[in-house]
């Protein structure tokens, strides 16, 4: 908002997580359900019922379509983050995606996400490509030999530089380092999160909304969710956000969209 690098319409953000499972298809075993779980229907929740499984519970599930949403659903709440506040993102105009090897039963290895996003106000459109699964962003040329991407992160590509960020949106800054030694920063405006415990017990109480609630959260969620229809899809998807509608031939998307849920749990 500064100015420092001018205006901005490319981004990427990456995550090296990707793998949880070496199945691709359900396993055949069934020993019995940990004395520790109540009840593993009620785990199982709207998914179609399938027996209990170490490959699904207590850490695996975010491997499998009908319990997780694989690296993009995991860690792009984390690692797109700045760019959604930064650019004042909403919803995209159209998503498309590539991956390794598909399956109807878990995720990919690894994938490449791509969101066009429309102009908003005096900010320019703008590209943000997801990567994971150990797939990387070209190295921006403004860093420093011998300094490499580290396993998450994303980068702001201005028309007058480049600002780099580590996983989780830590440690911001321009780079080379010395044009951030060398850029004045603005007086502190924005209001800090005291945490997010802290930012929840605050609002639950009537203080102020907590930094990420509903209203930042729920759009960003909706174009995360749409890359991984996408790359089910492995079409090219135009969203109108309005009504929650794919605009372009691609029926398939609709049973991603808005999937069928086991009796009991319907909407």
């Amino acid at each position: 908002w500064d100015g420092a690098i001018g205006e901005i319409r490319t981004v990427y953000a990456w995550s090296d997580t990707g793998y949880w499972t070496e199945f691709t298809s359900r396993p055949k075993e069934t020993p019995p359900v940990p004395a520790a779980m109540k009840s593993w229907d009620l785990w199982i929740g709207p998914a179609p019922y399938r027996p209990y499984h170490p490959a699904y519970h207590p850490y695996n599930w975010r491997g499998w379509w009908n319990f997780g949403t694989g690296a993009i659903g995991d860690m792009a709440c984390h690692n797109m983050d700045p760019a959604f506040w930064a650019l004042k993102l909403g919803a995209p105009e159209w998503v498309e995606a590539s991956s390794t090897r598909l399956s109807s039963e878990t995720v990919c290895q690894g994938d490449i996400v791509r969101y066009r996003f429309p102009a908003r106000g005096d900010m320019p459109p703008v590209d943000l490509i997801w990567y994971d699964g150990g797939l990387r962003p070209p190295t921006p040329p403004e860093l420093e030999p011998g300094k490499k991407l580290g396993g998450n992160g994303i980068i702001f590509v201005g028309e007058k530089g480049t600002i780099l960020g580590d996983g989780w949106s830590k440690n911001p800054r321009i780079i080379p380092e010395s044009k951030m030694r060398a850029y004045k920063q603005p007086p502190k405006t924005l209001p800090r999160s005291r945490g997010f415990q802290r930012d929840w017990i605050d609002a639950a109480k009537g203080g102020r909304p907590a930094s990420s609630n509903f209203d930042v959260a729920g759009p960003m969620v909706e174009a995360v969710m749409l890359g991984n229809v996408a790359i089910r899809t492995r079409e090219k998807l135009y969203w109108d956000p309005k009504n929650l509608k794919v605009t372009n031939n691609a029926p398939e998307a609709e049973k991603y969209i808005r999937p069928e849920f086991r009796k009991g749990w319907s909407l």
